[in-house]
């Protein structure tokens, strides 16, 4: 279980992230076209996994147009903005903001992604959504950087995902 804050307020996730250097749990998370993937869908590329809790808020919205924008050079790359949101609100985000180059992807039918990968909140008013987070996988689905951002009120820190894909 880790601890962060929303608000000021501490609440809690039911684990940790990946640990650098482990493989990365496989997923089944739903596209826009309400199909479902996983990892074996990105094969051959690194990924960066940006974890929001709702593409509807500030701070959502803000670090999926800088993922946006610094994976646009990068065709070895494939940036993936998991939330709890409906693929249909995700697309509508992603329309109106002009984001081409991420690939949102919802957790509508299952938390078990957010269980895997220790960012389920367990408590407050966020209970059952996630905490904000960055894992960066390599080709292969090795973790080589992973960030659960303190407070669910900060973005992430994009330089220190960018350099791990090296």
């Amino acid at each position: 279980m880790a601890e962060i804050t929303r608000k000021g307020m501490l609440i809690h996730t039911n684990g940790e992230l990946p640990a650098v250097g482990s493989i990365a749990p496989d997923f089944r998370l739903t596209k826009n076209d309400l199909s479902d993937v996983g990892l074996e869908a990105f094969a051959g590329k690194s990924k960066i996994l940006s974890i929001v809790p709702s593409l509807d808020t500030g701070v959502c919205a803000d670090s999926t147009r800088r993922f946006d924008q610094l994976v646009a050079n990068r065709d070895d790359v494939v940036v993936l903005v998991i939330s709890a949101d409906l693929p249909f609100a995700q697309g509508r985000f992603c329309g109106a903001a002009g984001i081409d180059r991420v690939q949102t992807l919802s957790m509508m039918r299952s938390r078990n992604f957010a269980k895997d990968y220790g960012v389920l909140v367990q408590d407050g008013p966020t209970a059952g959504i996630t905490a904000r987070a960055v894992v960066v996988l390599d080709a292969e689905n090795r973790v080589l950087h992973a960030e659960l951002v303190p407070d669910t009120g900060h973005e992430p820190d994009y330089d220190a995902a960018f350099a791990a894909l090296g």
